[in-house]
């Protein structure tokens, strides 16, 4: 997968396209990424100890990861992923600036 766990990402297509978010979980086997603020779906949950209120209850739903682009740390604007070897390990980086997007 081109994204991961933390990355800033901006939603290129859907209901949600334009809004940007972090991406709170990654689920590769599924090829769904969840980020924050999009994609907000109604959930009814039943009175529980941990919500005794029950309810209605707003929150995120996973997108697939294809729906996503990573921003380019330098300008800020969706970017492709490209993958190099830098001291034998191998990193991400913006194929707009060619900069690293791994830390």
């Amino acid at each position: 997968m081109h994204v991961k766990k933390g990355d800033k990402v901006q939603v290129i297509s859907g209901k949600d396209k334009g809004k940007q978010g972090v991406v709170l979980a990654a689920y590769p086997k599924k090829n769904r990424v969840l980020v924050e603020g999009v994609n907000i779906v109604k959930k009814h949950v039943k009175p529980s100890q941990l919500n005794p209120q029950g309810g209605i209850i707003s929150k995120e739903a996973p997108i697939h990861v294809s729906n996503v682009m990573p921003l380019d740390p330098k300008t800020g604007t969706p970017t492709r992923v490209g993958y190099k070897i830098v001291d034998g390990k191998k990193v991400r980086y913006a194929k707009k600036s060619g900069e690293i997007l791994d830390k």
